[in-house]
């Protein structure tokens, strides 16, 4: 019984690979594959050129804020070494 189910197997893993590799070698598939190759250039340029251009609107919109470093200035100093230290 094991025999056969490993046969089965066998042949529906090979007859996906020979599927595939037929599929990947027709002519078909390698002519819209050379096709979209050789026009990618004029695919990107058709598309970039119905883009909007967007104003600059981000002109004095973010702010420094200075307080981050007033406040570590106020904390007390780190002690990480000092809590190895035996007493």
């Amino acid at each position: 019984m094991n025999k056969v189910i490993n046969i089965l197997f066998i042949a529906v893993i090979l007859s996906f690979f020979m599927v595939t590799y037929k599929y990947y070698s027709s002519s078909q598939n390698i002519e819209k594959k050379n096709y979209n190759r050789n026009n990618i250039d004029e695919i990107i340029n058709t598309k970039i050129s119905n883009l909007p251009i967007l104003e600059n609107d981000t002109k004095n919109v973010i702010e420094f804020n200075d307080g981050f470093s007033n406040d570590i200035k106020n904390y007390k100093p780190r002690s990480f070494w000092n809590l190895l230290k035996a007493k």
